[in-house]
């Protein structure tokens, strides 16, 4: 049977009613069209799938989007403001931490995480907070470098920031 739900996606209230078996990547991919984070392994070991969710990073495959009512969650989508990318996202691209990109949402999501909790982690906080998200395209060098370039050059994560 399904339940009505009140979710919170990228600072939009939603009024959904989903099955309660539903997990939070399902209802946003599916229900919502927010296609960012993506399913590659469906058992939490890839980090693909890595929304925010009260600003801390949470793997949406092996979250009920029942658990999230009410809170704020953010996916990729939402981390822009209007047509400025996130300082992170620009990071990524001018680092060519991209490669196939398939990875990117939740690398650069678990990053936006580290950096609102930790707005000056050392190049090893760095790694542990990436240690979930695989890659398999490219080294990890060009993704640390990239958020270690933000740490540098002292950006701000949390100015006009829900999450703070």
């Amino acid at each position: 049977m399904k339940r009505k739900l009140e979710l919170k996606v990228n600072d939009e209230p939603w009024e959904i009613e989903v099955e309660p078996h539903k997990t939070l990547l399902e209802v946003i991919r599916e229900d919502l069209g927010f296609k960012g984070a993506k399913e590659g392994c469906g058992l939490g070991a890839c980090g693909a799938c890595t929304v925010l969710i009260d600003g801390r990073p949470v793997l949406s495959c092996l979250t009920l989007a029942v658990e999230v009512e009410n809170r704020s969650i953010t996916t990729i989508e939402g981390l822009a403001k209007g047509s400025q990318p996130d300082p992170i996202q620009l990071a990524f691209v001018d680092h060519f931490a991209i490669q196939c990109g398939f990875c990117t949402p939740g690398m650069i999501m678990s990053a936006k995480g580290l950096l609102i909790k930790n707005q000056t982690p050392s190049r090893e906080e760095i790694k542990e907070a990436l240690s979930g998200n695989l890659c398999r395209c490219t080294g990890y060098k060009k993704i640390i470098d990239a958020v270690e370039s933000l740490v540098r050059n002292k950006k701000t994560y949390l100015q006009d920031d829900p999450q703070k």
